[in-house]
């Protein structure tokens, strides 16, 4: 039985009000899989929809998230935040890029901090999406579909650095396949509150939205998905024995959402700024050197992106410098 009158608003992902859907399942239909017990109370959602919204933790029972859809479902109430609609065809606008490589199939952009990948309830627009459009025209029309034309990986609206978007179907596949086999070289540069320990070394876990908070990911120990990042500390501020800051390279063999942010504070030292995933609070020379520096968002930057072209077969490479917020920064906590 589904509740539909006054459904009252919950929260999505990024800050607006998503629609409350109460679904009550009774003794009759308890044991059976959670995905397809929901789907058949819930009129207009499908089994898949239902599995996309349990995997970005919109499915809860008695305030617990559910992100299992294969779950034997048990007697009771369940609510369904069901988030509203992102824009269907979003619009060119004239922004800026710093392009580092173009062709006839594919971009390469140093994206800035505070700029969205693609529109989403919250983010209508002003997004690399919107830009892309603007500059690449028509070649993007229908290339990786309406609402996320060229998109086939993303970096956090807040993370800077390099980003690869297809301007081809060739190239999208071919870019979208590479991904998939994790064929592709990714170093980030992140500055962190004190240092991981051991200094270097691979993390490998399970991902997934966190149990107790919907819009956070957590290191699982059932679930989730698999995810591997290579880490190494190629700097320390402040006393050896007792490191107050690092910067430390990471690069990923898979690209989880937030998978360098949850895993860096898994290790005691998340990204310096981190509003999710940053907690303790730096230490009081730290603390100045972020003012100083206007450092406002997770000091995280896309490095390096190295891939085989899809469609030339040339091996290509870009790097990036540290945005002027992080360098600022690490100037001066080598200081410390």
């Amino acid at each position: 039985m589904a509740s539909e009158a006054g459904l009252p608003p919950s929260e999505t992902d990024d800050g607006e009000a998503a629609d409350v859907l109460r679904l009550e399942i009774g003794p009759d239909a308890a044991g059976e899989r959670l995905d397809k017990a929901l789907s058949s109370l819930a009129e207009g959602l499908s089994r898949a929809r239902l599995q996309a919204l349990m995997a970005q933790g919109a499915v809860t029972r008695d305030g617990l998230v559910l992100t299992d859809p294969s779950a034997r479902a048990q007697a009771g109430t369940y609510e369904v935040a069901i988030p509203p609609p992102a824009p269907a065809e979003p619009e060119p606008q004239d922004i800026p890029l710093a392009i580092l490589f173009e062709d006839a199939h594919l971009i390469v952009v140093d994206k800035p901090a505070g700029m969205a990948v693609h529109p989403a309830p919250g983010t209508p627009d002003g997004t690399l999406v919107n830009a892309l459009l603007h500059h690449c025209g028509d070649s993007l029309s229908g290339v990786g579909g309406v609402a996320r034309p060229g998109i086939v990986h993303r970096i956090d609206k807040d993370t800077s650095g390099v980003l690869v978007c297809a301007k081809s179907d060739a190239a999208h596949q071919g870019l979208s396949a590479l991904f998939a086999a994790h064929d592709i070289e990714r170093t980030y540069v992140a500055l962190t509150r004190g240092a991981p320990y051991p200094p270097r070394g691979t993390i490998e876990t399970r991902l997934g939205r966190s149990t107790h908070d919907r819009k956070k990911m957590a290191v699982l120990r059932t679930g989730g998905r698999e995810a591997v990042t290579h880490y190494d500390t190629t700097a320390i501020f402040g006393p050896a024995e007792r490191p107050l800051a690092a910067r430390v390279a990471c690069r990923l063999e898979t690209g989880r959402t937030h998978q360098i942010r949850v895993h860096l504070a898994s290790k005691g030292a998340p990204c310096l700024g981190d509003p999710v995933y940053g907690s303790g609070v730096p230490a009081a020379p730290v603390r100045e050197a972020m003012a100083r520096a206007g450092l406002f968002r997770q000091a995280l930057h896309a490095a390096v992106l190295g891939f085989v072209h899809p469609v030339t077969g040339e091996t290509v490479r870009f790097e990036s410098p540290l945005p002027a917020d992080m360098a600022q920064l690490e100037a001066l906590l080598t200081q410390l």
